[in-house]
């Protein structure tokens, strides 16, 4: 319904970045030597060396960088933080290969001005989109323009949704007419401030006189039936026709469409994160996880020590706990119980009022006296970088379960498990202890649904107040 839209727009952004990072490379060219940071820049005027070449070569960089980081995918581009999220992204990558390529070939090439051009360009390219969306806006309240006319078949709950979805992308030239239903109760109401115009049988009549370009059919699986008669009947009609499948309760957010021998199979347990943003958090949790262990080994050491002197038992605790997708792995904390923990857990374990299993308590017997410290300060959790590194979990996501414990998981709890699992997220940070994770699943699903590489840096953030107040840690 966006693709004809998003193409243009990408094609479009795609050119004017081009042409706006040439410019502001010429401008921090310009700029740089009134700026008074940095030794010999020359007298106040002077052009620093640049090599004319540069003009050809960042444009060049920049638009494979940009092209093999997906940022003109028309999907992505007309959300305005998916767009920009990526082309922040994408800028940092292709100034790398520019830092590396001028290493090597231009040496006598200003620091100072490559950090200005960076900084230049990744306010100018975000401030550009983000002008760029105001300005379409504004075109669009202001002065006539062509739109889509869009029918929504069913006024149930994922029809709702769609339509909120067409009201969102209105700037991108969708009008949302209303909606058509059978059920009785509907007729005559307004849902979204738009009117139900009559039932599926109508649907001739209202596409005449509302002049539809779109139909959107989202009934519900136990009116497949109804809905083949329906598709039989707009096929006669000048409209695009799609479908949504009434799925989404099985699917793990993102379905994907493939396309098998002709058939098209729609993927309800696929990745929720795509390949890109995958490499990008991988990359993140080896560099920051690299860094953290190398300034975490003196307390780690420390730690090892304290526990060894406190209770007999080894200092690593070793667990199966359940990641991505179901797969089991090790998981790695300090010991901080003593070693008969595992066959005293019927000790501490209670349920709710509800059967749900509790298992956690503040005054476990089986914790040891520098378990209590390592723990209430999440020092326990520092051999888990291992397991960052190793890329059996991530810095940030959901929290790995015990398997026991998932095997209680009602089926849409499951959903958790379709990112990589992670030594702090979204639960952590909003009461840790003090809100058992498998009963509150649905702080890991909100992470999930908004996964961002800033989210995980926020909650990287949020981790580190939350571990100074003790939030819930015990």
């Amino acid at each position: 319904m966006l693709k004809r839209f998003g193409t243009n727009f990408a094609v479009f952004l795609f050119l004017s970045d081009l042409v706006l990072t040439t410019l502001l490379l010429h401008l921090a060219r310009l700029v740089r030597p009134h700026l008074p940071w940095g030794l010999n820049v020359g007298a106040r005027g002077e052009l620093l060396h640049f090599s004319p070449a540069l003009y050809l070569i960042v444009p060049t960089i920049w638009a494979l960088t940009f092209l093999f980081s997906s940022v003109y995918d028309p999907e992505r581009t007309l959300r305005w933080v998916d767009d920009v999220q990526t082309v922040a992204v994408a800028i940092g990558i292709a100034t790398l290969v520019f830092a590396g390529l001028a290493y090597f070939f231009y040496r006598d090439l200003s620091r100072f001005l490559f950090v200005t051009f960076f900084v230049f360009d990744e306010v100018g390219l975000i401030a550009w989109r983000l002008f760029l969306r105001v300005l379409i806006r504004l075109r669009r309240a202001r002065w006539p323009h062509p739109v889509r006319q869009v029918l929504v078949v069913g006024a149930g709950k994922v029809g709702l949704d769609v339509a909120r979805q067409i009201e969102a992308y209105r700037w991108a030239g969708l009008e949302l007419v209303g909606f058509l239903d059978d059920d009785p109760d509907k007729r005559n109401r307004r849902f979204l401030g738009k009117p139900v115009l009559g039932g599926l049988e109508q649907v001739a009549e209202v596409v005449k006189q509302h002049h539809i370009d779109e139909i959107v059919i989202a009934l519900p699986l136990r009116a497949h039936k109804r809905m083949v008669d329906l598709i039989l009947t707009v096929q006669r009609l000048p409209v695009s026709v799609r479908v949504v499948p009434d799925l989404f309760d099985l699917a793990f957010f993102r379905a994907t469409v493939e396309e098998f021998g002709g058939m098209p199979l729609i993927g309800l347990r696929d990745p929720a994160i795509d390949e890109f943003q995958r490499l990008v958090k991988r990359l993140f949790d080896l560099a920051l996880g690299s860094v953290l262990l190398v300034l975490a080994a003196p307390v780690m050491a420390a730690i090892a020590i304290a526990i060894k002197l406190d209770s007999p038992g080894p200092v690593i605790f070793k667990q199966q706990r359940v990641g991505e997708g179901g797969k089991l792995f090790t998981f790695y904390k300090f010991r901080s119980m003593y070693v008969d923990a595992e066959e005293r857990l019927q000790e501490v374990i209670h349920y709710t009022d509800d059967g749900k299993v509790l298992f956690k308590r503040r005054d476990d017997p089986r914790v040891t006296r520098v378990g209590r410290f390592i723990r209430a300060t999440s020092l326990d959790e520092l051999p888990q970088l291992f397991n960052v590194l190793k890329g059996d979990m991530s810095l940030v996501g959901p929290r790995p379960e015990l398997p026991w414990l998932v095997d209680r998981y009602e089926p849409w709890q499951l959903r958790r498990f379709a990112v990589p699992q992670g030594i702090t997220g979204w639960w952590q940070v909003n009461g840790r202890s003090n809100k058992p994770m498998h009963l509150h699943t649905e702080d890991d699903l909100y992470y999930i649904q908004h996964y961002s590489l800033w989210l995980d840096i926020k909650i990287l953030w949020m981790t580190i107040g939350a571990v100074l107040r003790r939030v819930g840690a015990f």
